[in-house]
């Protein structure tokens, strides 16, 4: 069919935010190339699921509903996606880099004879003429990821191997429902033609999930240190501003490194990526690394020692002292405006 496909993941019922950040992108993808989207949803209790999905453009969405199929086991996710893409020859297929993404995109890949790019951080459409060949290839996936410890940003193509395949870290793209809700088409995969009892026979016994206590992706105002805060003792002070300004802290690899900061905090190409109204960024320099995971932010205010820090050159206002002099001010003022 040459349309454009998500993986999507479930949880507790739900369709996971990074497949519907993915739906939003396919269909873009979808737009420019001319062609249909389509979501995969592999699971139990999926009845209604597609709800979930038509606000995001989805034309088509193949439903495996079984009480085997979830929580997700590798071998029978793999088998069904598998043979589902050798029937329907998708043109573009993308799953979330998550655990169960970065489990079962290769295994796809490596049955299909396909490239995977992993950990993308954006997708775009594009042409490409090989240098040797002179051959001109049109409507190519640009498969984009930073490289070498993310000191290089890399743009990758599958010219010639189909489907053209990709993860997606959640939150480096916008969740976003049409204005208008289209009503698509619900195909039911039928199972029993796939897999079998043997593929069953890794059975998981309990599941436990410990639930994340700190929402730093959906916060609004983000104050974030890096190593140059000096301590863990001066995080307090990012602390403080962010409780006075109802915001989130977080931290750069760094100073997660350092110990200044709990890793569930981190920012960056290796931790969450945000977007928020108000990005704070106090000692941190600015490596490609971090700014991958907060370029996106609308407005960012660089508070460092060094006039000459990279995070300066994206940065909407920058000033040039201490943490231990300006933050306090900060509050200060903050604290007086809102009286």
């Amino acid at each position: 069919m040459n349309n454009v496909f998500v993986y999507c993941e479930i949880e507790d019922g739900n369709i996971v935010d990074v497949s519907l950040e993915l739906c939003t992108k396919g269909r873009k993808l979808a737009d420019q190339l001319g062609c249909k989207l389509e979501a995969v949803v592999i699971g139990d209790a999926l009845k209604g699921i597609e709800s979930q999905l038509f606000p995001f453009g989805v034309d088509f969405v193949h439903v495996a509903n079984d009480k085997r199929l979830y929580p997700y086991t590798t071998t029978p996710h793999t088998k069904i996606v598998v043979e589902l893409f050798k029937a329907e020859k998708p043109e573009i297929t993308l799953f979330g880099a998550t655990s169960v993404g970065r489990d079962l995109a290769p295994r796809v890949a490596s049955a299909l004879g396909s490239g995977l790019t992993a950990d993308c951080t954006s997708l775009e459409i594009g042409e490409h003429i090989d240098p040797k060949t002179k051959k001109e290839y049109k409507n190519l996936l640009y498969q984009i990821r930073p490289a070498f410890g993310g000191n290089i940003i890399a743009t990758i193509i599958n010219p010639d191997t189909r489907p053209q395949m990709a993860t997606v870290r959640e939150g480096v793209m916008k969740k976003e429902p049409l204005a208008k809700t289209k009503i698509g088409e619900v195909k039911n995969i039928d199972i029993s033609k796939i897999v079998t009892d043997v593929d069953f026979a890794v059975k998981i016994i309990e599941r436990k999930i410990e639930k994340s206590k700190v929402n730093i992706k959906g916060a609004q105002i983000v104050v974030a240190g890096g190593y140059g805060v000096g301590s863990k003792e001066n995080f307090k002070l990012l602390y403080e501003l962010a409780a006075v300004l109802g915001g989130e802290v977080a931290g750069s690899r760094a100073a997660v490194d350092a110990g200044f900061v709990e890793h569930e905090r981190q920012i960056g190409q290796t931790g969450v990526t945000v977007r928020p109204k108000l990005y704070i960024a106090c000692g941190i320099s600015g490596a490609v690394q971090h700014t991958a995971g907060m370029a996106e932010s609308s407005m960012v205010i660089s508070i460092n020692n060094d006039p000459n820090a990279p995070i300066n050159t994206i940065a909407d206002y920058s000033i040039n002292g201490s943490i231990e002099e300006v933050l306090p001010k900060m509050i200060k003022y903050y604290k007086q405006n809102t009286k």
